[in-house]
């Protein structure tokens, strides 16, 4: 189900019997669906119709079984016009310049090791030949400055008023955590300041021509993820999750949302799947085995690889020193070049 059937079908409607010729289509100024929850605000043109807009909403959407739930909010203010084409969504995805792919790594909640997993990806594709840059738009919890090996370096600004990103193992990298007095600054900002800053990292950055760039999003799926997938071109998604029920219950969500905004999820990484005995060698499934595949199979995806627990990515990482780089001949380094083959063939 897309944004734009809602939309065409909303757009059935209008407000001739008290003198207003827009159709609700037109006075969508924001729409998210996930699931089969709607979320959309509206226009008021006037004061007092709330509750006949609201009506003509339920009514227009009656005939869509795929919507559910829907949450109504007002707004004095008009959307801007013609920001889309006629007949289209109320939102239209803009290509990063110099860009050939962006590639988004997600999941439905925090502590999956999905920027560690970002960061071994996007130095993996480097490794296979490719032009490749890193953002981190986890703007609460940058944790890539750390990873990368680069706190404290700061970004600068060119003589054309773009950010500079820093330049480390080969690969162009962004984060807010290289624009804070320090590691310990929190960022406290509300969501249009964060969305702000998020495109201008995309749009107002001398990234230069890429192959591909990969996104490290924050967890869940909020306004962040939401609003990037909407307004920015994304050639794919991939999720991270662990074997672990309460993380499978959070990634399938994030599966959905990316689902419903028509961005193609590429696959799911299964990071922490299992661990090796350095003694015998044997594997030791500590979180569960095989509920990573039951997933992939209900919702047809591919598993793009499985990255094991190893305590030495976990030493390395916080060092700043990405095991594929610094111990490519790891196993969980082989299975990050494993994966980023399998993205590099998907992609063409």
């Amino acid at each position: 189900m897309a944004v734009k059937d809602i939309m065409d079908a909303l757009k059935s409607k209008d407000l001739s019997e008290v003198g207003i010729k827009e159709n609700l289509a037109q006075l969508v100024k924001d729409i998210k669906l996930v699931g089969e929850d709607l979320d959309v605000v509206l226009y008021l043109p006037k004061p007092g119709l709330e509750s006949l807009i609201r009506d003509k909403v339920h009514e227009a959407l009656s005939g869509v079984p795929e919507v559910k739930k829907i949450n109504i909010r007002f707004s004095e203010s008009p959307p801007p016009k013609q920001e889309f084409p006629s007949g289209q969504p109320a939102f239209t995805r803009r290509p990063v310049p110099g860009v050939r792919h962006l590639i988004a790594i997600g999941s439905g909640k925090g502590g999956v090791g999905k920027s560690t997993v970002a960061t071994n990806l996007a130095l993996a594709l480097r490794n296979l030949g490719y032009k490749v840059g890193l953002l981190d738009a986890d703007i609460y919890g940058p944790s890539v400055p750390t990873l990368m090996g680069i706190k404290g370096e700061r970004v600068t600004v060119s003589e054309r008023n773009k950010l500079v990103p820093i330049e480390k193992f080969g690969i162009k990298v962004l984060s807010i955590g290289l624009m804070l007095p320090s590691e310990d600054t929190p960022v406290i900002w509300r969501g249009p300041m964060l969305m702000k800053a998020l495109t201008q990292f995309l749009f107002d950055t001398e990234w230069g021509e890429l192959d591909y760039l990969v996104l490290d999003l924050p967890p869940g799926t909020g306004d962040v993820q939401l609003t990037l997938a909407q307004n920015v071109e994304i050639s794919g998604a991939v999720v991270v999750t662990t074997p672990q029920d309460v993380a499978l219950a959070d990634v399938r969500k994030a599966t959905s949302m990316f689902r419903e905004v028509n961005v193609p999820v590429l696959g799911v990484i299964e990071n922490m799947a299992y661990f090796t005995c350095p003694d015998t060698g044997k594997k030791y499934y500590i979180f569960g085995k095989g509920k990573v595949a039951e997933f992939a199979v209900t919702y047809n995806l591919k598993i793009l690889g499985s990255i094991p627990v190893d305590p030495e990515l976990s030493e390395r990482s916080d060092r700043g020193e990405p095991v594929v780089v610094t111990h490519p001949d790891s196993e969980v380094a082989r299975a990050f070049m494993g994966i980023a083959k399998m993205i590099a063939q998907n992609l063409g």
